[in-house]
């Protein structure tokens, strides 16, 4: 039976909220190491840390509107062979359906860990992070958060959420073990903690939590989201349409890409461990950068752009999450995130598939079944 309780809330620090919770199950016998978003002392930023002695969760900030990068690599890591110990892993929407797709790629694996997943307000692009937040990064988070679920959105001032945030449509945590409900939840009292599976239960079971309901309120703010980020999303996809719908185009849109490969180390679902890209068979003889010049008369360097990114496309469109990290860490502000989505949804749907939906449904392509694309193979 799913359970259905609350966190309670005092003075309104949600953040502290949450360290006693996640204190309570750091202490249980079988957990061994909690993952979680920490603001670090060296530094002003917030990134995933593990942690395994309970005093060591103050400065966690799950709550922060920093995404530097998505933390599926390191679920990734941290389960792909016994690490001698269950983990509570507290991830974004969309680090838990990268990490969905990650295991059925065998890069990962389920059985010693907890996901625990958070309602997600949005995050700001690195850059435009760095100009939000202040001395004091906990004030930085509530600010934000309190903006947001007060209804004032999360644009302050120039500065916004990302397009990646603006245009997903799983701000909440459905695949996690459990779920923690900020929208539509009283939170200057409480927070809303749901099991959605047996460990899930198992966990939650163990911590004598207060039981409550869900509010009925709950539902209409999630609608209320998921209307507007729709809205954003097929218009975004209406224009990137528009911007890249020929060779020429394409070639336009991706001019100013230089073959760093930043893209394709931050995205989650890229999991080569040697990429084509980066091995001799781009390492071109020097004369052939001469006869192709010549041909045309002039050639952009470097060259072989608009083909890596056609490349990665057809690898992982069909595993994209669109967590927006290959646009994060562009150096020239590419709007890679809007190609890939927009391309992503199309070879989604014509799979009948939905990246990090469910981890038993088979990656396309990796099955054979008999009546898919009869149009294209004649099938009758």
């Amino acid at each position: 039976m799913s359970i259905t309780a609350k966190i309670e809330v005092k003075g309104q620090d949600l953040l502290a909220a949450l360290e006693d919770f996640f204190r309570s199950v750091l202490q249980l016998d079988d957990v061994s190491a909690v993952l979680i978003p920490q603001r670090l002392p060296m530094k002003n930023v917030v990134m995933p840390a593990l942690i395994t002695d309970p005093d060591e969760l103050r400065g966690i900030d799950p709550l922060a509107p920093y995404f530097p990068m998505n933390a599926s690599k390191v679920v990734s890591r941290l389960t792909r062979k016994p690490i001698g110990g269950k983990i509570v892993a507290v991830l974004r929407p969309c680090e838990m359906r990268a990490f969905v797709e990650l295991v059925k790629l065998n890069q990962g694996k389920t059985d010693d860990l907890v996901m625990v997943g958070l309602d997600c307000l949005g995050a700001y692009s690195n850059r435009d992070y760095f100009q939000f937040v202040g001395e004091d990064l906990k004030k930085s988070t509530v600010q934000f958060y309190t903006n947001v679920l007060s209804g004032k959105g999360g644009q302050n001032g120039d500065i916004d959420l990302t397009s990646a945030c603006k245009a997903c449509e799983h701000p909440f945590p459905t695949g996690a073990d459990v779920l923690i409900g900020l929208l539509g939840v009283a939170t200057e009292s409480q927070l809303l903690v749901q099991s959605q599976s047996t460990a899930g239960e198992e966990l939650l079971g163990r911590l004598n939590l207060k039981s409550t309901k869900e509010p009925s309120t709950r539902k209409e703010a999630i609608d209320a989201l998921l209307a507007e980020r729709t809205a954003f999303r097929d218009q975004m996809f209406l224009e990137t349409s528009e911007a890249t719908n020929d060779l020429e185009k394409l070639t336009v849109y991706l001019a100013n890409c230089v073959n760093c490969y930043n893209c394709r180390v931050a995205c989650p679902v890229c999991y080569c461990k040697e990429c084509v890209f980066v091995t001799d068979v781009f390492n071109h003889d020097p004369s052939q950068y001469l006869q192709w010049s010549r041909r045309k008369g002039t050639i952009k360097m470097p060259t072989d752009t608009v083909f890596y990114h056609i490349t990665r496309l057809a690898h992982i469109s069909t595993a994209c999450v669109g967590c927006g990290q290959c646009s994060n860490a562009c150096p020239n502000d590419i709007p890679v995130m809007e190609l890939f989505r927009t391309i992503a949804q199309r070879t989604q749907a014509a799979f009948d598939y939905e990246a990090g939906r469910d981890i038993n449904e088979a990656p396309p392509l990796s099955v054979f079944r008999e009546e898919e694309f009869a149009d294209v193979v004649g099938i009758d």
